[in-house]
Parts: C-alpha cells; sequence; structure tokens
C-alpha cells in the first residue's frame, strides 16, 4: 500500500540577505516538523527563497506560467534620503514585476523593519511597537 500523498503548498521570497533565507529555511523545516508529527496531516510546505535585491530580475527568470505570489523581503534602514530612494525604488521594481507580459506574478511587500535580525530578536522579545529610526531601537534594547 503506497503512503498517502501530502499536498505541496509553495510559498515564493526573494530576500535582501543571508540571513532572511536562513531564518526562512528554518521555518519550513520547522513547519514541516509539526506537519509531519501529526498523523492527519495532508500538507508539506515548500518555501522557495532566493538571495535578490531587485524582484523584477527574479520575477524575470522565474520558469512558473501559472499564478504565482512572491513576497519581497528587505530591510527598512531609516528616513535618511538614501534609504527612502532605495524603499521607493524597490516599490517601482515591485509593481514592474507585476505587469510583466505573459506572466501572472503577484508581488507583494514583506518589510521586515530597520534589521531583519533586529525583527527576530524583537519577535523572540513579543515586542510590538513601532520605532521611526534605527538608532531608537537601542534605547528599548538596552534601558
Amino acid at each position: 500500500m503506497a503512503p498517502n500523498r501530502k499536498d505541496n503548498k509553495q510559498y515564493f521570497f526573494t530576500v535582501e540577505g543571508e540571513t532572511e533565507k536562513w531564518y526562512l529555511d528554518w521555518l519550513e523545516a520547522e513547519i514541516n516538523a509539526v506537519l509531519d508529527a501529526n498523523p492527519a496531516s495532508n500538507i508539506k510546505v515548500s518555501i522557495k527563497s532566493k538571495v535578490e535585491k531587485n524582484p523584477l530580475k527574479y520575477a524575470k527568470s522565474l520558469p512558473i506560467i501559472s499564478k504565482v505570489e512572491v513576497t519581497h523581503l528587505f530591510d527598512y534602514e531609516s528616513h535618511e534620503p538614501v534609504h527612502v530612494k532605495q524603499f521607493l525604488e524597490t516599490l517601482d521594481l515591485l509593481k514592474e514585476a507585476n505587469s510583466i507580459k505573459g506572466k501572472q506574478i503577484k508581488y507583494r511587500l514583506g518589510d521586515s523593519n530597520l534589521t531583519f535580525e533586529l525583527w527576530m530578536a524583537m519577535h523572540k522579545s513579543n515586542f510590538n511597537a513601532y520605532t521611526e529610526h534605527r538608532f531608537h531601537y537601542l534605547r528599548l534594547l538596552f534601558y
């Protein structure tokens, strides 16, 4: 008797750096471990993540012709002009990626706060507040 085949739920991400990719790889393993431990589970999760700062470049290279959602994770560093410019350029690239002829891509913005590592630390400590500059996190962490 063949084992029951599990549905594969795929999630696609582009990420700014290796830390985000490592986190998503870990998350996939953790989710699947929980699902595998449940005999009634008929799902397997597949998180496809690629380190790629340019969402348009990734969208053009994606070999999928069916409808797909992709989330782009990146850090919003500060309100300084250089960082605002980078953020706006990324939004423009996401918009372009959503309108590539012949592809049904829905690209979403997955802003990860000011730095991904800090985002993980804040989630670990159950922190839930907004700061408008990356230097403001220091007072929350050390005072």
